[in-house]
């Protein structure tokens, strides 16, 4: 029966260990940090926004980038281009034990020869696989892990250590040997008032194999306190490291918000000026194709006499020029569709299209812009050249929504902007710290206590009775510490530099702002340049057009030289274009101004909804 309890003692600790919460296997303690950092999250983002979305660190399994590699047979440099699940196992990587098996769903696009995707499509995309925005959710998760390592210093921390020694001795006339199995088990815990407290608790069995096989067992428990009683003390000064990460968790929040619509609009934006530059090789497509034509009249009048030879030499010369600026903005609309690929995670060379109906559906939106008539009219009413010119201001009867007040443009801008909450929610952190520093000048007090009870045993007390854990028998100290503050060197300058860090935390807020005012105000410009722009180009193109068929009438007539229509279909070139850029252009900033305005909603699968200007 003894030695049955002798056997217990020596493998009890093992076999705790062995279904230790502590011990648990790789995979679990990843399953079970991910859980307690998403749930983290999900409380500031309802702390924050009033809502909570679902936010996946680890990528998805089957990503676009590697089924458009895989199905487009496109050149790649091994596993490592397709993804993260796509490294082969070794010694160092086993994805069952680091990665999740449950991301198993499909990209929502079909991956035909060719991918055709929408400016939605695009911003879904890119939430699925930019790197830029994989990053950003990255930076969320790991501000709640480092949250979850400053809440560990307020919890109950525990430790467990079994150890066991053999010892022989051999150099008497009898051999004797013994083991010694010792196990200690300690906890501790910091109080959000500052007290600390710890635990420890020995538990020793001593047996001699030879001789006597005498035997004892030894039991110690040691408990400590501490308490601050001037410096240090106090529950904001202490849980100040905690309440700084509490906060850098919603600034996160924040940051990835703002992170979400700027990159929305980038994405819309990049969309868009690909389209507008494919728009702009048809227009020099159709250029060169006129160009043609007019230096093929111009060779056939020049032939019969009707022009000068210098002048079919003009047509060729604007001809070439014509086939240069038709190869340029092919490879120019092919290097920003690359670009653009790039900037969704995608493969340069991977084939995808975008669709030019949105460009289309661009222009109808914005049709009512140039309802407003010509800006140049001289049909009817012109005055003498003489007369004063009064420059007539731009209207705002034909505006956008967007065109509002700057005053309520500003205002929900300073009101919703994130970037400016977190800037003013800094100099809050900043009051804290300097707080804090200046609690560092005071004395240090502190009050320190100590028990023990029981007794140790080694090899050579294996002869002794069994220790008893008696309080009656232990021993108590207590001891007030005072360390007086004579040598504040290093916390004076703390202190100061605190004050500073205050001070520019305010001009920083305040620079936030004036910022934010910008970009408002710059918007609302651009808004309007745009749309000025945008009936400029119309009322140009129409004017071009008319230029270009009166030019070439005029030509076969005798009555106009070769440049004229030469320099109509310039005009007519740069109007196209014109119209392309301004419809972009005003588009654009409509997606800027709110963004700026920090009103643009976007979720992590890349789906936006705008606001509408005084609705609902």
């Amino acid at each position: 029966m003894y030695r049955l309890k002798f056997l217990l003692f020596l493998f009890l600790p093992t076999l705790i260990l062995m279904v230790c919460p502590c011990c648990m296997s790789v995979k679990k303690h990843r399953e079970r940090i991910d859980e307690k950092a998403y749930r983290t999250l999900e409380q500031a983002q309802q702390q924050v926004l009033g809502r909570t979305e679902p936010i996946c660190v680890e990528g998805p399994r089957d990503t676009l980038r590697r089924r458009l590699l895989l199905e487009q047979f496109l050149p790649h440099v091994g596993p490592v281009s397709l993804g993260l699940h796509d490294l082969p196992e070794g010694k160092d990587w086993d994805p069952t034990i680091h990665l999740s098996q449950e991301t198993k769903e499909i990209p929502p696009w079909e991956t035909e020869e060719t991918l055709r995707i929408s400016i939605l499509q695009a911003i879904q995309i890119g939430a699925r696989n930019a790197r830029s925005f994989r990053s950003a959710q990255e930076d969320l998760f790991r501000s709640a892990l480092t949250l979850d390592l400053e809440r560990e210093a307020f919890r109950n921390t525990f430790a467990g250590l079994v150890s066991g020694l053999w010892d022989s001795d051999l150099t008497g006339e009898e051999a004797v040997g013994g083991f010694t199995q010792t196990n200690e088990l300690s906890a501790t815990r910091k109080l959000k008032s500052g007290l600390e407290f710890s635990l420890n608790v020995a538990l020793d069995l001593v047996k001699i194999i030879t001789q006597d096989r005498s035997s004892s067992l030894g039991i110690f428990a040691d408990a400590s306190i501490s308490i601050p009683l001037l410096r240090g003390a106090g529950r904001e000064i202490v849980r100040e490291p905690l309440t700084q990460a509490e906060r850098d968790v919603l600034y996160a929040v924040y940051a990835y918000e703002r992170f979400k619509k700027s990159f929305a609009v980038q994405v819309a934006s990049e969309y868009l000026s690909v389209l507008r530059e494919e728009q702009q090789v048809l227009n020099a497509e159709q250029n060169y194709k006129r160009l043609i034509s007019a230096t093929r009249r111009a060779r056939r009048l020049a032939d019969s006499g009707k022009i000068p030879e210098f002048q079919f030499d003009q047509a060729i010369q604007d001809e070439l020029r014509a086939r240069t600026r038709w190869i340029e903005s092919r490879q120019s609309h092919a290097s920003r569709l690359d670009e653009f690929k790039v900037l969704l995670g995608l493969s340069p060379d991977s084939r995808v299209i975008l669709d030019p109906q949105e460009l289309d559906l661009l222009k109808e939106k914005l049709r009512g812009l140039t309802a407003m008539g010509k800006v140049a009219d001289y049909e009817q009413g012109v005055p003498s050249a003489d007369e004063e010119v009064i420059l007539e201001e731009p209207k705002s009867e034909h505006a956008g929504p967007w065109e509002m007040d700057s005053g309520s443009a500003l205002d929900l801008a300073l009101e919703n902007r994130s970037d400016l909450l977190t800037a003013l929610f800094e100099v809050e952190d900043a009051q804290r710290k300097l707080r804090v520093a200046a609690d560092g000048l005071r004395a240090e007090f502190n009050l320190l206590g100590r028990a023990r009870a029981g007794e140790r045993r080694a090899i050579g007390g294996a002869t002794q009775d069994h220790a008893r854990l008696d309080p009656s028998q232990g021993s108590y100290s207590a001891l007030l510490d005072l360390n007086l503050p004579l040598e504040r060197t290093r916390e004076r300058v703390a202190y100061r530099d605190s004050l500073i860090a205050l001070e520019r935390a305010v001009r920083k807020a305040q620079e936030v702002e004036d910022q934010v005012k910008l970009q408002v105000l710059n918007g609302l410009r651009g808004l309007l340049k745009a749309r000025e722009n945008l009936q400029i180009q119309m009322q140009a193109v129409e004017l071009a057009r008319q230029r270009v068929r009166s030019t070439d009438l005029f030509l076969q007539a005798g009555r106009a030289e070769i440049r004229d229509v030469l320099e109509a279909e310039e005009a007519l070139l740069s109007a196209q274009n014109g119209v392309a850029s301004a419809l972009v252009s005003y588009r654009v900033s409509e997606l800027e101004l709110q963004r700026d305005m920090d009103i643009l909603e976007v979720d992590s699968q890349g789906l936006w909804k705008e606001s509408i200007p005084g609705g609902e």
